[in-house]
């Protein structure tokens, strides 16, 4: 069963008690919940609209459309990327954005370059794709290395275009990515704060698997929620490879992530049926009891335990910067 399918059945078995009842759990009425991000105290939609998948539709109306129907319907954090699909997941996002949807969202992009030089071409590409002046928030993207610190906040490192174009106007907040290693988050975290500097957010993996092999949730997650930095929950299907241990629920999923201390649990919508389910996930939550959580975390023990799941922390299957070792700089 594929992803669409999981999904769903999911929605389905997840609005049967309310149809019975006489209302459906679907509705378009439904608020949106929101959560404050980090200290910048912005506010933003509890799923995001990830970048990565508008390059899957087929044409270019149907990614503006999934973006537009999103954003009619509450979302407002838009999550995209400068190496996504050749930039062409940026420049659909660039012209789902005009007519006036540009001031109704938090856009986020993200960058590679870990030099100064190379971090400037990007940021100025993405804004040209993006058809913006700034971002609300760029993001150093695949923080995979433990070098990858001293890089970006090395004399000409990538963290002084960032700062550049901050006082440009171009940027409104820094953050940083990644998917490989807590400790590699943690010293992310270090060499800033020992820089004098805070990020502003930070984007990690947070699912029912993370929980149990070296976790963001346990490791990074604590520290983001000390000095009130904005957490970007990403992959919480794990890029829909948790869905093959058929173990746990695509709403499962999302309803654990977002019972977590996160900002924005970030999730991919490449048809307009997928974006409704997510839309229901997000307008039907209700944070997991404990006994629930325990009881999900039971189930994905032990299929957990070595990472298996978890390809993007194990493999380079999901390392755009180690196959184009050339984006960093």
């Amino acid at each position: 069963m594929n992803r669409r399918d999981f999904l769903k059945a999911a929605v389905a078995a997840a609005t049967a008690p309310a149809l019975l009842a006489g209302t459906s759990a679907t509705r378009s009425d439904i608020a949106m919940p929101y959560r404050t991000l980090g200290r910048t105290r912005e506010k933003v939609s509890i799923i995001g609209l990830g970048g990565g998948h508008l390059s899957r539709p087929t044409s270019d109306r149907e990614s503006i459309q999934i973006v537009r129907t999103a954003v009619d319907n509450g979302v407002n954090f838009m999550d995209n990327c400068w190496d996504y699909s050749g930039g062409l997941s940026e420049a659909r996002m660039g012209k789902a954005l005009r007519d006036g949807y540009r001031e109704k969202v938090f856009l986020m992009t993200k960058i590679d370059g870990r030099n100064k030089t190379t971090a400037q071409k990007q940021i100025h590409e993405s804004l040209r794709r993006l058809q913006t002046d700034r971002v609300d928030l760029l993001q150093f993207h695949e923080v995979i290395r433990m070098s990858d610190p001293e890089r970006i906040f090395a004399p000409d490192g990538g963290m002084e275009a960032m700062l550049e174009a901050k006082h440009a106007g171009k940027v409104r907040y820094i953050g940083f990515t990644g998917h490989k290693s807590p400790a590699i988050h943690l010293e992310m975290l270090r060499t800033a704060f020992d820089h004098g500097f805070t990020f502003d957010a930070v984007q990690m993996p947070l699912n029912v698997m993370d929980a149990h092999f070296d976790s963001f949730e346990q490791l990074v997650l604590p520290v983001l929620t000390k000095h009130n930095i904005g957490v970007l929950g990403m992959k919480p299907m794990g890029a829909s490879i948790i869905l093959r241990s058929r173990t746990v629920a695509p709403l499962e999923c999302l309803h654990y992530a977002m019972s977590l201390p996160t900002s924005v649990i970030i999730t991919g919508c490449d048809s307009m049926p997928i974006l409704q389910q997510a839309l229901s996930a997000a307008r039907n939550f209700r944070p997991m009891s404990e006994p629930e959580r325990a009881a999900l975390l039971a189930k994905t023990a032990n299929l957990a335990k070595h990472g298996q799941y978890e390809l993007y922390k194990t493999t380079h299957h999901f390392d755009g910067t180690y196959a184009n070792p050339q984006w960093l700089g």
